[in-house]
């Protein structure tokens, strides 16, 4: 006789039995194993009503008595000797449990592992989702300074006024039309050419801080 198998005996029922089991059922119980386990695992063994009560919190001796005599019915505890009142002791010994179904725990613990593993997959897989979807949206639109436009224009060597650029833009919060901006660079393509544009010369260029 050892804690684990006494334990194991009264899980395995109770998982079977929700319907019955109350948690005093389980704290007289387990009680009982460790009183037991204090006396050096006695056979037989006096159980004093009110230390049970006690320790317990159980405060009605009727409700306590139930739960007690439940546990006797169930097969738990063998009572040798009932107590006259609850300040006497019930004499007992504890017993194993062979009603319930030592399989029927351990396959709701593999099925309730097994769909929280299958949870946190899902988890992982909607959070990579959510990233490819980030992904596909591009990167953030960062607007250029007037030395990123002057060097750009002179790259391709157009007549583009960068500062009118810059200061057209601004001014509209950076929106072509009704979008938002998402290519400087192409925004200054389509001003090649077009009235915002002057004469820019390629020699020593003075770059002006935005």
């Amino acid at each position: 006789m050892n804690t684990y198998d006494l334990s194991r005996k009264f899980w395995d029922f109770s998982f079977n039995n929700p319907h019955k089991v109350k948690p005093s059922h389980t704290a007289i119980y387990f009680f009982a194993i460790e009183h037991c386990n204090r006396l050096g695992w006695k056979k037989i063994f006096g159980f004093p009503t009110s230390m049970v009560m006690e320790a317990t919190g159980i405060k009605s001796y009727s409700s306590y008595k139930k739960y007690f005599d439940d546990l006797a019915e169930w097969g738990f505890i063998e009572v040798k000797e009932y107590s006259k009142n609850q300040y006497s002791s019930n004499v007992i010994a504890l017993a194993f449990n062979d009603k319930a179904h030592d399989k029927a725990l351990d396959k709701a613990l593999i099925k309730h592992v097994t769909k929280q593993s299958e949870s946190t997959i899902q988890s992982i897989s909607s959070i990579n989702k959510q990233r490819t979807i980030n992904n596909k949206q591009g990167k953030k639109f960062i607007p250029p300074t007037i030395n990123d436009v002057k060097t750009y224009c002179l790259e391709r060597k157009n007549s583009v006024d960068a500062v009118k650029f810059i200061n057209h833009y601004q001014s509209n919060g950076w929106m072509v039309g009704k979008n938002k901006m998402k290519d400087w660079k192409a925004a200054v393509r389509t001003w090649e050419g077009n009235s915002y544009s002057k004469p820019q010369t390629t020699s020593n260029p003075t770059y002006e801080k935005l």
